[in-house]
């Protein structure tokens, strides 16, 4: 009884003691080292490699991922560690293989030398561990022992990026790291089990790019192209996998991608609209007529069942049930009876042929677009059956079980995109997932029971190594990335591909340029999307991204040579085209601008369009001819200038530009910043915006010629006026910034006038400038600026937090600062009350308002009603108001798979907006309270509007904050 005792503790002490690898561990090398330490395990010491040994039993992918650990050895160190394989070890070595198919690790375990209860019987685990003595003529050994098949090669594989091989070294070059010596800390360390238990990609939408990149390397879809996906998703810690299916047939086109699948441990299964493990590609070749179960149910049966005795014993989820054919709707429309009789009939095949109950196979039934509501009409779905929910196609997450939902032996999935074709528009050609917004969808998924299947649409795969990477590290773990840890993932990641030299300034452009990809697609992207004639708005957004090219450009030039083509896919291109992208629609808007106030610089802005066109197309040339010696052919061809529609163009079209016969002779006209009204005489509507010394305002205006001869011109200001330098010769156009010098005004009100003059031309421009008394005004919280006072939403001044709830800020997330959210995120419905969970904010006008009213619009992430009830609600009040009970999916009819005008406008600016009247009490200070009714919302921004809100994009910047 004493030796059970003894032995339960040391099994206990063992699993206190285990190291559980998480996402934040990127960073945190407790496994490898590099130095030389009496307790360290060399895996390579002075320039001599451990042997390794491994059972000639075991699985064969885990001996071919054996062969491949060797390799990365070799690569970091360049020395090549013996690999015996069936064969007896002898002194120091390094002992792989999986619990029940090694001799080597049951015998381990037999003897007492490696206690294991807490990984055998777990799926996907890995103890790593080094063992004193553990046989005879063995002085030493590290052990790597899986729970089975991928559990060892995942503990290989954890040494080997710890070592200093990026998962991404073949899809991203990015170079080995290299070291002379590697050694093992002392330890125990077990992965744990996965969160998730399969979590996988989708190749998808895989024309122009990674299919002609497949048939120009591989000839197709075959294992030689696969081994290098499934590779990936074993070094990602993944497991599943739905191939690419536009064209091809995973199992028909090659047979070995099967067996070579099996052989590795990824799980394969099929899209959400291929049932049975048949790619949708096989139906016609296979004689397929109609794709209609009424119609023709004894083939599709026949169909079926041959992919059911094709998959044999291959570890698989079969996905069930039926779309219409080419993954449309069903022509029969909502039949639930119709679709529950295909699902019987499925699992019949099935059980007939693999001869057990179809419980005993896997299964899933993908909840995609319309299939959804055959559900929500109460569609019997076998309880063993996962149920997969799915996004909008746009990465906001439709529907999710209730909390207190009954628990399914299937469980729950979800269906997520980074890539997607169809409407409102594609979005497929580069990276345009931002991961706070990719975090906190999942988050709410996992928070709601939802960990069975985690796979997402990854396009070509290639550009979202990034989200990849997070999407798979945060399957595996979903509490190990907090909010306040998101940012310091990307700053692991980059330093992990990277120098950690400039891991962070590479994050941040990583960072920067998803969020700016994702508050508008390259692909929606046009002249009109930002507004030129408000807040500065297209203009600040090209600055930002050249900013961003810029900073891009400056690390692309200093950072070691053997970095450059990792750097240049992940960071420098996409930053540089989406730059160049931004620049060319904003000079398409000028030109456009231009020509109908008929400027002679209206041909300049045409030229410098059709320049940047010329250069996407240049850059994308570089990034299939130049980067790693060619090797990236067709990866950047997608389409993405020249939309008319939901579906892409066939090819790049340059967008219409206009050029105009200009005149010798001209006249000398003025455009006020914010204005969209041009003068060339004395007009009293020729008012720039009210200055006060609070704000203290620099405005500009501008001068332009409409001929090509220059024209002398004289500007005359009050006194207590600057003004930039002027050139007093116009050829084509200048800017003037105009700001008040506050010392030499009285208190209140003072009025001026700009005169412009030019050959007997006068144009006047009425200038206000209000000096209010600091002392006598009392201001607090946000100030407004020109009629408006904008508020981030992370910027609150105030909470309170009630019934358990907390708020959470999330930085990055949405189009401008980033949200607030509540928590914690699977908590129901809440009344409302006075006392229930509210931020605030406080702001101060300087202009009374009309009727003593404002109107607030209140910026809140494009969140799906995922509750699947009468929409999400939360409550906001001003002042000592009755607070009024907003309804974020008021008015949203039609589903978003039907491309719902409501949903097509959110996804498209990443937002809803939702506007509420709010009466003022008679001060000058105000404060807006924002109450939590129900989880899951994210706040984004405040504007309120007194009168000034223009037309916007992204609305004004934040205002002052006193």
């Amino acid at each position: 009884m004493i030796r059970f005792i003894v032995l339960e503790l040391i099994v206990l002490f063992s699993i206190i003691s285990c190291k559980n690898d998480t996402g934040k561990e990127l960073s945190e090398n407790k496994l490898v080292s590099f130095s030389v330490n009496e307790n360290n395990f060399p895996i390579v010491k002075s320039q001599k490699g451990t042997p390794i040994y491994i059972d000639d039993k075991d699985y064969s992918g885990v001996i071919k991922v054996a062969e491949l650990f060797q390799k990365d050895i070799g690569k970091v160190t360049g020395v090549t560690s013996p690999l015996h394989i069936g064969k007896n070890p002898q002194g120091t070595v390094i002992i792989i293989g999986t619990i029940g198919k090694s001799q080597l690790i049951d015998g381990l375990i037999k003897s007492g030398k490696l206690i294991a209860d807490d990984v055998n019987g777990k799926w996907d685990n890995s103890l790593i561990e080094v063992v004193e003595n553990p046989l005879p003529n063995v002085d030493r050994a590290l052990v790597i022992a899986g729970s089975d098949k991928r559990g060892t090669i995942y503990g290989m594989f954890d040494i080997s990026r710890k070592m200093g091989v990026s998962p991404w070294y073949f899809w991203a070059d990015v170079p080995v790291k290299k070291h002379s010596e590697v050694f093992i800390k002392p330890g125990r360390y077990n992965l744990g089990e996965p969160k998730v238990k399969y979590r996988g990609i989708f190749l998808n939408d895989e024309e122009p790019a990674l299919g002609r990149w497949a048939v120009e390397n591989y000839g197709g879809f075959n294992h030689q192209m696969y081994e290098h996906v499934f590779e990936l998703i074993l070094r990602l810690k993944g497991n599943f996998l739905w191939p690419a299916m536009w064209w091809a047939g995973f199992n028909s086109d090659d047979p070995l991608n099967a067996k070579l699948a099996d052989e590795y441990g990824i799980v394969m299964s099929t899209s959400h609209h291929e049932p049975m493990m048949r790619a949708h590609a096989e139906w016609k070749p296979y004689g397929g007529k109609k794709w209609n179960y009424k119609k023709n149910k004894n083939q599709l049966d026949a169909f079926w069942k041959e992919g059911i005795e094709r998959m044999g014993n291959k570890e698989s989820v079969v996905t069930l049930a039926m779309r219409g054919d080419g993954d449309e709707a069903m022509e029969e429309g909502t039949n639930i009876e119709l679709l529950e009789d295909i699902v019987a009939n499925q699992r019949k095949i099935i059980e007939e042929v693999t001869q057990k109950p179809a419980n005993e196979t896997p299964q899933v039934w993908a909840l995609y677009k319309e299939v959804q509501e055959y559900y929500d009409k109460g569609m019997k779905v076998p309880d063993d059956v996962t149920l997969l929910f799915c996004d909008d196609n746009w990465g906001n997450v439709r529907v999710l079980p209730e909390p207190e939902s009954a628990e399914r032996s299937g469980g729950y999935g979800m269906y997520y995109h980074f890539d997607y074709v169809g409407g409102p528009r594609n979005y497929k050609w580069l990276n345009t997932n931002s991961l706070p917004r990719v975090w906190e969808q999942l988050r709410l998924t996992y928070e709601h029971g939802v960990d069975r299947i985690w796979i997402v649409n990854v396009g070509d795969l290639k550009p979202m190594e990034l989200p990849i990477s997070f999407f798979f590290d945060y399957a595996w773990n979903p509490e190990s990335v907090t909010v306040n840890e998101l940012s310091e993932y990307t700053t692991n990641w980059a330093s992990e591909q990277f120098s950690g030299k400039y891991a962070k300034e590479i994050a941040e452009l990583l960072d920067l340029y998803t969020k700016y990809n994702r508050r508008r697609t390259p692909e929606l992207l046009d002249n009109h999307t930002y507004s030129l004639i408000h807040y500065r708005e297209f203009e600040k957004v090209v600055e930002d991204y050249n900013r961003l090219a810029q900073r891009a450009k400056s690390l692309y030039d200093i950072i070691d040579e053997d970095q450059k083509d990792s750097f240049y896919q992940l960071v420098y291109f996409p930053v540089r085209i989406c730059a160049n992208l931004n620049e060319m629609y904003w000079y398409v808007a000028k030109n456009k601008q231009y020509a109908k106030e008929k400027r002679v610089a209206t041909n300049l802005m045409a030229d410098k369009v059709v320049e940047l066109f010329k250069r996407d197309s240049l850059l994308t040339l570089e990034f299939h001819t130049e980067l790693a010696d060619g090797k990236w052919n067709h990866m950047m061809a997608q389409q993405h200038i020249g939309y008319t529609y939901w579906n892409q163009p066939d090819s790049n079209t340059m967008p219409q530009v206009t050029y105009l016969k200009v005149p010798e002779v001209g006249q000398l006209c003025i455009k006020i910043e914010g204005k969209d009204k041009i003068w060339t005489k004395h007009d009293s509507t020729a008012n720039l915006s009210i200055f006060d010394n609070i704000n203290q305002q620099e405005i500009y205006f501008e001068l332009f010629n409409t001929g090509k001869r220059a024209i002398d011109y004289k500007i005359e200001t009050p006194k207590w006026m600057k003004i930039s330098e002027c050139e007093n010769n116009l050829k084509e156009e200048e800017r003037h910034f105009v700001s008040v010098n506050w010392d030499q005004l009285p208190v209140g009100n003072s009025a001026g006038t700009i005169s412009v003059s030019a050959n007997g031309q006068v144009i006047e421009l009425g200038v206000i400038a209000d000096k209010i008394d600091l002392n006598q005004k009392k201001l607090q919280g946000f100030i407004e600026n020109d009629g408006v006072v904008s508020i981030e939403a992370a910027d609150f001044n105030s909470s309170s937090t009630s019934q358990g709830f907390d708020w959470e800020v999330i930085n990055g997330l949405g189009n401008t600062k980033g949200g607030v959210t509540s928590l914690p995120v699977n908590k129901g419905y809440q009344e409302f009350s006075k006392d229930n969970s509210h931020l605030e904010y406080t702001f101060t006008l300087i202009n009374k308002p009309k009727n003593d009213s404002i109107t607030l619009f209140m910026s809140l992430a494009p969140t799906q009603d995922f509750k699947n009830k009468d929409g999400l609600k939360y409550a906001v009040s001003v002042d000592d108001e009755e607070p009024q009970i907003i309804n974020l999916h008021e008015g949203c009819a039609g589903k978003d798979w039907n491309y719902a005008e409501w949903w097509c406008t959110a996804v498209s600016d990443n937002k809803l907006v939702r506007k509420s009247k709010h009466k003022l009490n008679n001060t000058e200070t105000h404060t807006v309270k924002y109450w939590l009714i129900d989880p899951g919302i994210v706040l984004q921004k405040l504007m309120i509007d007194n009168g000034g809100l223009k037309p916007s994009y992204l609305g004004p910047s934040e205002s002052k904050l006193y």
